[in-house]
């Protein structure tokens, strides 16, 4: 993540820092890709290829940018690495970074990634509406938990 290398936080792992300012820029592209989800119907898909293609790509981009924030955490804050996008919320729970409860709903969302990155063959429209479905709320709790986050380590002493 590029922030123009100014170092939002004293955290370190691994050579690697961790940039703020880099994770709020994209928390903030999140809340703009929520706010054109919540724009799409889930039950539009099947009837409309541009509404189809609009959802698909709007929860790529939200996966990537959950992801891409959760690896960065991850890696500078806590110095580990995710094997795969699979790990990647698991990880930022068992950190602390999001609770058990967002982590059980966002389950899934590496591999649905990977199957509209990859395997676009075999895209479910039912996944997909699924998906389209409940990713605001999902999508946007996890912006609030990695903000709330990010507030207590700028809170002296912890």
């Amino acid at each position: 993540m590029n922030n123009g290398g100014c170092p939002a936080s004293g955290s370190k792992s691994g050579g690697v820092v961790l940039r703020a300012e880099a994770v709020r820029e994209r928390l903030l592209k999140l809340e703009e890709i929520v706010s054109r989800l919540k724009k799409l119907h889930p039950d539009s898909g099947a009837a409309d290829f541009l509404h189809e293609w609009a959802a698909e790509r709007g929860l790529q981009l939200g996966a990537e940018t959950i992801l891409d924030i959760g690896n960065h955490i991850l890696s500078a804050h806590f110095g580990v690495s995710a094997g795969d996008y699979e790990e990647v919320i698991p990880q930022l729970a068992s950190h602390g970074v999001i609770g058990v409860a967002l982590r059980n709903r966002l389950k899934g969302l590496g591999g649905f990634r990977n199957v509209l990155v990859h395997d676009y063959l075999r895209i479910d429209p039912a996944r997909v509406a699924k998906f389209l479905a409940r990713a605001p709320k999902d999508f946007s709790d996890f912006a609030r938990a990695v903000r709330k986050w990010l507030d207590r380590l700028a809170l002296p002493g912890k």
